[in-house]
């Protein structure tokens, strides 16, 4: 059974006294029902953060009426704020290159409606996994890039992700570093996931690095995309133990696992809301 239809309301905005209660009291005054609260106050920057499920049928207006009724306590508090509305399915267009798990994963949890998502199409420098993505109903881009085509490639990418109507960009393994303007056009829209526990062992084959550095964790992250290579604010992480036995190959072999696991994590946390971005930290509502 489907859950409840809900609106969810995020904010950040300097801290005061009386956040909780004018956004509270605004919610109740219209009959809303709160199903899901979360705050929190950072005491160094002085911000809050609030993020709110509010049963959708426990108003008696829309969502388009809730933005409009709701603004002026966003000035009233200088919010950084949106609505968002579950029974509208985000919009995935996945980025793949030629490593094929965390393509897979994702595949299976939209499939088996694990993830509640479209997934208008996929994208690939190869064309490596094009008759797999066609067999699950998926339109399939290939579109090189190549030392000389950065440009032209990347406006492809972008030309494509508007065609789709997307709501976020998941480079899963997809191995190439994204210029600068794609990473400005999309801010918060971008999500990768780097095969090490950053800030460690950024860009190329980092479970060599962290073999040659004889680490005893090794680890996987998910974070958005930035200009800085592997620098953007971070949604999640994990690792697990490895020893002196351990060759770079199983490195890999075992990463892979977390790779899977920590992308549906950080996406899914992406896709409710959840994750409210300030500078290069994140705040995630788990």
């Amino acid at each position: 059974m489907s859950p409840p239809r809900r609106y969810t309301l995020t904010l950040s905005c300097p801290d005061r006294v009386g956040i909780v209660a004018a956004v509270s009291q605004f919610v109740a005054a219209h009959g809303g029902w709160i199903t899901e609260a979360n705050h929190h106050a950072d005491s160094e920057e002085k911000r809050f953060f609030m993020r709110q499920d509010i049963l959708a049928e426990s108003l008696d207006f829309d969502l388009a009426v809730l933005r409009e009724k709701f603004a002026p306590i966003a000035a009233q508090f200088d919010m950084k704020w949106k609505i968002n509305d579950s029974a509208r399915k985000k919009r995935v267009v996945i980025l793949v290159s030629k490593q094929e798990h965390c393509l897979y994963d994702l595949l299976a949890r939209w499939q088996s409606k694990e993830l509640d998502i479209e997934i208008p199409c996929v994208i690939s420098n190869h064309d490596t996994f094009k008759g797999f993505v066609e067999w699950h109903g998926i339109p399939f881009h290939h579109v090189p890039v190549t030392p000389d085509n950065k440009a032209a490639a990347y406006a492809k990418v972008a030309e494509l992700f508007e065609q789709a109507q997307g709501d976020v960009m998941v480079l899963a393994r997809y191995m190439q570093i994204l210029s600068p303007d794609l990473c400005a056009n999309y801010p918060g829209q971008i999500l990768n996931i780097h095969h090490s526990f950053l800030p460690s062992f950024v860009g190329a084959k980092p479970y060599h690095q962290a073999y040659a550095r004889g680490v005893k964790l090794i680890g996987a992250t998910c974070h958005y995309v930035t200009a800085d290579l592997d620098q953007g604010p971070i949604i999640d992480q994990d690792v697990i133990r490895v020893d002196h036995s351990d060759l770079p190959d199983d490195l890999v072999r075992y990463g892979k696992d977390i790779e899977k696991a920590v992308l549906a994590r950080g996406l899914r946390y992406h896709l409710e809301d959840r994750v409210l971005v300030h500078g290069n930290k994140t705040v995630v509502f788990r």
